[in-house]
């Protein structure tokens, strides 16, 4: 059901995308919208962060298929506006659909972007497929299950300041060893 170019269930892939490899039309799209970086985290295509799920032909152009990495982000609207200029500009005519189910998943953000966003100075998120290390990181006086490395020095000894950070998806840390603060991108 289309209400809007929301979509409540589409089947679309799981995990992260990597490019495709084969020289055909879709791959030729997908190579293009490369170039079409998250707002908010700029270092990170939306193919990487795992927002841009699926690109198909259409008898009246493409459709670009994409997933909030949480309902209600405000950025959704500016994603959806670079992609189809991205397209426009390249003198293809596009419809984006925003599909809610499956929900999106950080274990959708690829190997390269988690170390991108180190690299930018954000924690990448830890797996949700994987054990969580129990650690003794200390907020408001209580245990938290997750060990967060300080992505300027590397250190474990961090503190979670604020569940939220510079956006909702991301929680707010200070490492107690180098004494700077970073944001962690939440597992979902």
């Amino acid at each position: 059901m289309v209400i809007d170019n929301w979509v409540s269930a589409v089947p679309l892939p799981m995990g992260p995308l990597e490019l495709p490899q084969l020289e055909t039309e879709e791959a030729t799209i997908w190579q293009l919208l490369e170039s079409v970086c998250d707002p908010e985290i700029p270092v990170l295509s939306l193919r990487e962060i795992g927002v841009l799920r699926a690109v198909k032909a259409a008898p009246n152009g493409w459709q670009l298929w994409i997933t909030p990495t949480y309902n209600g982000c405000p950025a959704m609207s500016q994603m959806k506006a670079d992609l189809l200029t991205a397209m426009q500009q390249a003198g293809k005519q596009a419809e984006v659909f925003t599909c809610l189910a499956p929900a999106w998943s950080s274990d959708w953000i690829t190997v390269t972007a988690k170390e991108k966003l180190r690299a930018y100075g954000i924690a990448p998120p830890h797996s949700n497929a994987a054990p969580i290390a129990i650690g003794h990181i200390r907020w408001a006086g209580k245990m938290s299950r997750v060990q967060v490395a300080c992505p300027q020095c590397g250190s474990l000894d961090t503190t979670e300041t604020s569940q939220f950070g510079s956006t909702a998806c991301k929680a707010m840390y200070r490492c107690l060893a180098c004494a700077e603060p970073f944001d962690y991108f939440k597992p979902y």
